[in-house]
């Protein structure tokens, strides 16, 4: 059995067989002893790096085992390892080369929280997002059978992945295929939240079954020269699996189903997989794990110990600084809001695909568990569910994070703006997020939302606004969407009376000369911070569809440049839509268009990752007394007089 740990150690633990391996290949020279000893190993260490650090935690824990039975048995890089989500990618970082470089990991700098392609040839399949492995390992096997290659190809899924139509539509392309593919479906009955839906629950409910298992063997064996039988004995199996097994769902879908095994059983899991390895089919490996085994406090909290944030010395503290009044992240606002507003609407319906507390939902969960929708892993669904809802005149409330909006987009258009569908997007971690990097930030979401007919897209600059947005959202006749970022805003004083906004108008902010701002968003505080250097007017504009054309026309008309400021793409994003309507208006200037660069960017904390591409105060500065400067050479080119 894995050593139990209480508590995370703050000092490097020995781990003397783990200090050896830089590359799988040694860990295959080690006994089964050896192995087991090394798991420990690995599960200790990998608590003092989350511990240094923070980052991903539990699922990492659950597939320590999993992990050394997968290095220790296919020939990795040459076999390919895909990993779903990343978030359990952390013991397989530390056994690819990356050990101490964990010790950074989520810093700027340093190495990515998922698997990445440019960090290491063993992470085959960069990723983030979940329900990608299948797809991506099952186009890997088929090139390395198109160059007939000596390949074994293998993707790691957990249950809650599973449940996302993706995953599926996968496994019935490899089934067609007749791919040479092992799938490991990692059941430990959790995602980030608890799974939710008929599969997961499926999952919940069985057991391996030896009795099940021997009798297949050993009726294969004795029938397998009576062809008479053969259809009898495969109908006989199908329906015993039916009744002690979920194999039956897989094997209709053309799947050799294995399991299910326990996943912390290392002897077990080398030699099954060692089985598997010599079999040239489609095959569903079936594993029980735990998320967070080994440590205790994450064993009965796995959903609190999903991450962790990095522990500090006692000694290293200093004296803890006077309390101040605790201000509320955004997801908190959003969660506020859709309870008060929940009380005055019976018609709401809340919906989120897989991020129940992530997106601040649990109290409404629990006050109004009829009118909550926790859909799965499944943001097409999510869309068009609430589509359905609306259709029925029910008022539907999405939250979902900017980055997995992307996922549903044919939806969004077809499905909800398409038809004027009375939808409101709560779209939580709009613009860069810090250490979740590039596959979690929300970069996009101005430039694919804006283009949509019908659409209504706000972003507030503080707590407040966001409050008062999606009241203004939720009251509009079509779909509507709030933008608002990661984590806490300014603390501006939350009104908690709802009113509604004038439909497309900003505010001014500030009343400055020759320069003024055109603010979308959350990068309000730096636009004043940079206004008070330059003497410039700033506008909150609230609106990224419809825009205000009145105040645009009145900042044009008194001042000498328009500078738009978002953090979301240049490309298709608010400073566009600006300098669109400029130019329908035929105003004759050239804004000063400041965002997010074409290129994505590294994990860092987000204060760096502003200021690494200029959307700071002092970034701000510098760009525009930058055109200044080149405006003036302009002028003294054009009159040299």
């Amino acid at each position: 059995m894995p050593k139990k740990f209480t508590e995370i150690p703050l000092v490097r633990p020995l781990t003397p067989l783990l200090d050896r391996i830089n590359d799988p290949a040694i860990l295959r020279e080690l006994d089964n002893d050896q192995l087991a000893e090394l798991a420990d190993e690995l599960r200790a260490y990998l608590l003092y790096a989350v511990g240094l650090n923070g980052g991903h935690f539990g699922a990492g824990l659950g597939v320590v085992e999993l992990t050394i039975a997968l290095h220790y048995v296919y020939n990795t890089p040459n076999d390919r390892l895909v990993w779903d989500v990343g978030h359990q990618t952390y013991p397989h970082k530390i056994l690819t080369g990356r050990r101490d470089d964990i010790l950074r990991i989520r810093q700027e700098g340093g190495i990515s929280g998922f698997p990445k392609r440019s960090e290491s040839p063993f992470d085959t399949f960069g990723v983030g997002h979940s329900s990608t492995s299948i797809s991506a390992a099952l186009g890997m096997a088929i090139a390395a059978r198109m160059d007939d290659l000596d390949r074994r190809v293998v993707a790691v899924i957990g249950d809650g992945a599973m449940t996302a139509g993706m995953a599926f539509e996968a496994i019935n392309h490899t089934s067609h295929s007749d791919a040479n593919l092992l799938v490991v479906l990692n059941d430990n009955n959790m995602s980030i939240s608890r799974n939710v839906g008929g599969l997961a629950t499926y999952f919940s409910k069985i057991w391996a079954s030896r009795f099940y298992n021997s009798i297949r063997e050993g009726g294969k064996k004795v029938l397998k020269a009576m062809p008479s039988a053969a259809a009898f004995v495969r109908k006989t199996e199908e329906h015993l699996k039916a009744m002690v097994a979920p194999g039956i769902v897989f094997e209709e879908l053309g799947f050799n189903y294995i399991g299910p095994i326990d996943g912390h059983d290392l002897p077990l899991l080398i030699q099954t997989l060692s089985n598997l390895r010599e079999l040239n089919e489609p095959v569903l490996l079936h594993t029980i794990t735990r998320k967070g085994q080994g440590f205790v406090p994450a064993e009965q909290d796995p959903i609190g110990y999903h991450a962790l944030n990095k522990i500090e010395p006692v000694e290293d503290q200093a004296p803890p600084p006077p309390p101040k009044p605790a201000t509320p992240k955004y997801q908190d606002v959003f969660g506020s809001w859709l309870v008060d507003m929940a009380e005055q609407d019976p018609d709401l319906v809340a919906i989120t695909p897989a991020m129940c507390e992530g997106s601040g939902m649990t109290a409404f969960a629990q006050r109004f568990p009829e009118r909550f929708h926790d859909v799965a892993i499944a943001e097409q669904h999510a869309l068009t569910f609430a589509a359905g809802l609306a259709c029925e005149g029910k008022k539907p409330v999405v939250a979902i994070y900017s980055t997995f909006l992307q996922r549903a987009y044919d939806q969004l258009i077809h499905d909800v703006a398409l038809q004027g569908l009375d939808v409101l997007f709560a779209l939580d971690r709009a613009g860069l997020v810090g250490e979740d990097g590039a596959t979690h930030a929300g970069s996009f979401d101005i430039s694919y939302l804006r283009c949509i007919p019908n659409m209504v897209l706000m972003a507030p600059s503080d707590e407040n606004e966001a409050r008062q947005m999606l009241y203004t959202g939720y009251r509009l006749s079509g779909p509507a969407a709030v933008r608002y970022p990661r984590g806490t805003g300014p603390g501006a004083a939350i009104d908690k009376t709802m009113t509604a906004l004038p439909l497309g108008k900003g505010v001014v902010r500030r009343r400055g000369k020759g320069v003024a701002i055109l603010n979308f968003g959350a990068l309000l505080t730096e636009a004043l911070a940079a206004a008070d250097q330059l003497n410039a007017t700033v506008a909150d504009m609230r609106f990224v569809k419809p825009l205000d054309g009145a105040l645009i026309h009145e900042l044009a008309r008194d001042h000498d440049l328009l500078v738009t400021l978002e953090d979301n793409v240049l490309m298709g994003g608010a400073g566009s839509a600006v300098a669109e309507y400029l130019a329908t208006q035929s105003i004759i200037t050239t804004p000063l268009l400041l965002g997010l660069p074409d290129s994505f960017v590294d994990h860092a904390p987000r204060d760096r990752q502003l200021t690494a591409v200029g959307l700071d105060s002092d970034g701000i500065v510098a760009s525009i007394r930058q055109r200044l400067a080149l405006g003036s050479a302009y002028r003294r080119w054009a009159d040299p007089a």
